[in-house]
């Protein structure tokens, strides 16, 4: 099994790519494809067929998957900032 640094329940951030600055609770992780589900980032619409509960059938948005590259702990990410900030401050 592969270790990645953030787990379910994470406060992440994402640093790359189309949904770069967005932050979220991590839902899922997706061991095998590397990538993770993350709350309120990379939206996707899903087609749902007719049933009991939606009798005309529906188009729910769901979370998509973001490449665990791309994502940094939120602790982390902020003491980042942090050191950059006080980096230019001395300069």
């Amino acid at each position: 099994m592969q270790k990645f640094h953030i787990k379910r329940g994470d406060t992440v951030v994402v640093i790359a790519g189309a949904h770069r600055g967005k932050q979220g609770k991590v839902l899922e992780i997706l061991a095998d494809k590397q990538r993770a589900r993350v709350e309120g980032v990379a939206m996707v619409k899903r087609h749902l067929k007719k049933s009991q509960e939606h009798p005309q059938g529906t188009i729910a948005e769901r979370e998509g998957s973001v490449h665990v590259s791309n994502l940094m702990a939120l602790a982390r990410w902020e003491q980042s900032k942090a050191a950059k900030k006080e980096a230019a401050a001395k300069t």
